[in-house]
């Protein structure tokens, strides 16, 4: 899998996403994996849904990995963070 048909989820509004994952499927690819961590899980899952409910009615959900990162934060100290990767294949 290469680094174009990844989506990494932020704190943009969703349907910046949604635009960019239909934009890639339109463009001729039939994978696209969405990346978020911590607080982005909900919005990544968002964006799934939104796209598969309204836009590309064909697509399905491949593998759903989740795991737990450990991040430094500014202080020094490290921290755990949920992350995820949702997998849309059309």
């Amino acid at each position: 899998m290469s680094e174009d048909n990844i989506v990494y989820i932020g704190n943009k509004p969703v349907m910046n996403y949604v635009l960019a994952v239909v934009t890639q499927m339109n463009g001729g690819l039939s994978e696209v994996l969405l990346k978020a961590r911590g607080r982005a899980i909900s919005r990544a899952v968002d964006v799934a849904e939104i796209v598969r409910n309204k836009f590309i009615s064909d697509l399905e959900l491949g593998n759903i990995y989740i795991s737990t990162e450990e991040v430094t934060n500014r202080e020094g100290s490290n921290s755990n963070v949920s992350a995820i990767e949702i997998q849309l294949l059309k």
